[in-house]
């Protein structure tokens, strides 16, 4: 299976990339996971979405190509980033390649709570007309006070949340072959 992991976060350090990184990681023999570059998407721009920038007609092709998208989003004001608001325009336009495609969704936070408010509304969002993306019930991932269970080279070390993770993993990779009959 090859899923891509889209990070809406653009920061080098970022917790939930690194969160991506672990997932690309540790579940390597599971599926192909490939981490796509948000950072270069230019605004959304309704008057070139017929004949977009090239860097924007790759992001979307990779998508499309995709058995599946984990998206792996941070709270900021509780919600979604503008970067991923961003990307979720481009991906809904158009040839809209996410109608019908599978998502998963987690998220960290150096706060408790992970990114539930952020969640939710992704949640909302990915249920859209242009999106319309069938989603993994019942297995939400909020990594909250991830900066006490991640190591600087971005190891997950919190055993439980491993633990976890390895059991979302299981069920994701189970959902998708059922809903992929």
């Amino acid at each position: 299976m090859k899923v891509v992991a889209i990070v809406g976060s653009i920061r080098k350090e970022s917790y939930n990339l690194k969160l991506a990184k672990f997932i690309q990681t540790r579940y390597q023999e599971r599926f192909e996971l490939e981490i796509l570059n948000v950072r270069d998407l230019p605004f959304y721009d309704q008057d070139i979405e017929n004949d977009p920038p090239v860097v924007v007609k790759e992001f979307k092709s990779k998508v499309a190509n995709a058995d599946a998208v984990l998206w792996v989003t941070p709270e900021y004001n509780g919600t979604i980033p503008g970067v991923l608001g961003n990307v979720i325009d481009w991906l809904s336009r158009v040839d809209k390649v996410m109608i019908g495609k599978p998502s998963w969704i987690m998220g960290a936070s150096m706060g408790h709570l992970g990114t539930v408010k952020a969640q939710l509304h992704l949640r909302e969002i990915l249920f859209a007309l242009g999106i319309s993306s069938p989603l993994l019930p019942g297995n939400e991932v909020y990594v909250g006070a991830v900066h006490e269970k991640i190591d600087k080279e971005g190891t997950l070390t919190h055993e439980p949340t491993v633990q976890f993770l390895d059991t979302v993993v299981d069920n994701f990779i189970t959902w998708f072959n059922h809903h992929n009959r």
